[in-house]
């Protein structure tokens, strides 16, 4: 029905970090603006790691307050408190799934809607695996894992996948240019083994990083069968892009640390390729190993100042996107999300990595996001930099981790 439209034309300005979703999301919009003829919807991307908080701050300053935005966990709800619509009273709210809301609520109140869950890992491709005679499940721990990769790599140095993959130079492709993949995601890989939630991480006043070998285990295996072991001051240029786009969807690499949100940019290049892939699990040697990363990304929320009626408008549209049965089609089939709500019983995920995520999730092999609680700038601008470091040059790894530790009890 064409109820609205003799209401009150309004323009909403979305300012959103996913990337990944920014043609999806235009077209969900569009589609919402056929129903309601009376909104126009703006919509600007600017995502790839830390540059979002540091452009939202700056559309703040400049006056150009976005109506909807993405914060994070507990340390952004606290960094952008002032700016933060109340949305306990949303339809969605009764629907999150248990946990969802912790990372957005504050004495009782829910300031922003998760995105969704997302896991990460060690994403790998089953078919380079399968001719080399390895198998991906059996993969359990950091033992397994490490055996497995070396036997990858001496096939691959032999020449004996050249025929079938004639691009696969290396088992890894490691991109320290990206500090998000290191200092937040890596580091999250062990510290969710020392903190249970990032409410914890958020109240910390230091980090112990009990499991900081593991974690240097974690990086060296990366780094010493990557696209440059032998010069690994060249890892530090890797970016998003040559570790996906122009690594493992064009299989010049068969495993690769990132989330299921890679899914649609790997199916874009090469579908074969996106629905060949799945996730080995993360292993934290001498804590809990066959397990994932599992986690809200980002939330949406609206800002407090914009107009009653931007504001209405704000959260029908994120309502309609996340409960209609039109808006939860592009959050699944298009943006190939896992949803943070109920309602979604018909609609599974239908992508490879999606289903990965869900089959650790249900399996109960999955840590917590902690990384949205740490310091704001510290996995980046401290940690993903000491990682570049130590990468680099001939800094020791105890040096960064005592670094990495003096600037968390520092900038708390």
């Amino acid at each position: 029905t064409n109820k609205e439209t003799n209401k009150e034309s309004v323009e909403i300005d979305i300012f959103q970090f996913k990337v990944e979703v920014a043609q999806a999301l235009e077209e969900a919009a569009r589609a919402y603006e056929k129903i309601n003829s009376n909104v126009k919807i703006n919509i600007q991307t600017v995502g790839g790691g830390d540059d979002y908080g540091v452009a939202l701050k700056a559309k703040f300053q400049s006056r150009q307050e976005p109506d909807i935005f993405n914060v994070g966990g507990p340390q952004d709800i606290e960094d952008w408190m002032d700016s933060l619509e109340d949305l306990s009273d949303q339809p969605w709210v009764d629907l999150a799934l248990p946990g969802m809301l912790s990372g957005a609520t504050v004495d009782n109140k829910v300031y922003a809607l998760p995105f969704n869950l997302e896991g990460y890992g060690f994403i790998y491709n089953k078919r380079i695996f399968k001719d080399a005679g390895i198998d991906g499940s059996a993969i359990k721990d950091f033992a397994s894992l490490e055996k497995a990769v070396q036997t990858l790599d001496a096939k691959i140095k032999a020449g004996d996948l050249k025929d079938k993959y004639p691009l696969l130079e290396a088992v890894f492709e490691m991109p320290a240019k990206e500090a998000w993949v290191t200092g937040l995601h890596a580091s999250n890989v062990v510290l969710s083994q020392e903190f249970s939630s990032s409410l914890e991480s958020y109240a910390a006043k230091e980090v112990e990083f009990k499991h900081a070998d593991a974690l240097q285990d974690l990086i060296d295996l990366q780094a010493n069968y990557s696209s440059n072991p032998n010069a690994k001051e060249k890892l530090v240029a890797v970016d998003y892009a040559t570790q996906v786009d122009e690594g493992i969807a064009i299989e010049r690499v068969a495993i690769i640390q990132q989330g299921n949100w890679i899914y649609g940019g790997v199916a874009d290049i090469d579908k074969e390729v996106a629905e060949n892939l799945d996730i080995l699990p993360m292993p934290v040697k001498g804590g809990k190993e066959d397990c994932i990363p599992v986690g809200v990304p980002m939330h949406w929320s609206i800002n407090k100042d914009s107009s009653d009626l931007k504001k209405l408008a704000a959260k029908d549209f994120l309502n309609w996107l996340y409960t209609s049965d039109e808006g939860k089609d592009f959050v699944v089939n298009k943006f190939f999300f896992i949803p943070p709500l109920q309602g979604y019983e018909h609609l599974e995920p239908q992508d490879a990595l999606g289903k990965a995520v869900k089959r650790y999730s249900e399996e109960g092999k999955t840590t917590p996001w902690v990384f949205m609680g740490y310091p704001t700038a510290w996995g980046e601008k401290v940690l993903g930099l000491e990682i570049q470091r130590y990468l680099a040059t001939d800094v020791t790894w105890e040096e960064i981790i005592k670094i990495a530790k003096e600037k968390w009890a520092e900038m708390r």
